[in-house]
């Protein structure tokens, strides 16, 4: 279990996650739909999650969401590296409704992210280009490759939902013990 308390002009942050949880999580961002999304991937991915966001949502939604990415991913980064004995690589199509997105992850310590998801204007009051700013955020400071495809989809909300879900699936996979995989790179080093 890993822990950050982070603070700035604009958020203050609590976090705590352990990824060997059994997917419990306590969530307050202040923004209903994004707690919602975060649920959502600590449920899909077996990591507790209890992180406690106080921003200024009254200038808007997005520092509180920048920053959840970038404490999340700070503390992903401190919970699964130096890596060993686990898959590596992780993949999850997940289907909700009519939407269908995939994601591939790799465990690289390379921070890469492509976010191929077609969304415009808002869910409820949520602003969905959102979700991108925190997935940069995630991958960024967690060292994760990471790409999200839109397969098909029209509702926002379910679009954005199976790419929360698939994230944290494709994650769970990549967590996967493999003690016969050592340190998984060539490289034996990532």
């Amino acid at each position: 279990m890993t822990e950050i308390n982070r603070e700035t002009k604009e958020t203050n942050i609590s976090c705590t996650i352990d990824i060997n949880g059994t997917g419990l999580s306590n969530i307050d961002t202040g923004i209903g739909f994004f707690n919602h999304m975060l649920e959502a991937l600590s449920k899909h991915s077996i990591i507790d999650i209890d992180l406690i966001c106080k921003g200024d949502l009254d200038v808007d939604d997005h520092h509180s969401v920048e920053d959840c990415g970038i404490v999340l991913g700070q503390l992903l980064k401190k919970e699964i590296f130096p890596i060993s004995n686990v898959e590596r690589y992780g993949n999850a199509t997940v289907v909700m409704d009519e939407a269908s997105i995939e994601c591939a992850l790799d465990l690289s310590n390379r921070p890469f992210l492509v976010y191929d998801v077609e969304l415009t204007n808002k869910v409820g009051d949520f602003d969905v280009e959102l979700v991108e700013e925190f997935f940069y955020a995630l991958v960024s400071n967690a060292g994760l490759t990471v790409h999200i495809i839109q397969q098909r989809g029209k509702n926002k909300h379910h679009i954005i939902e199976a790419s929360f879900k698939a994230f944290a699936v494709a994650l769970r996979r990549a967590l996967i013990e493999n003690a016969k995989l050592g340190i998984p790179s060539t490289k034996g080093i990532l």
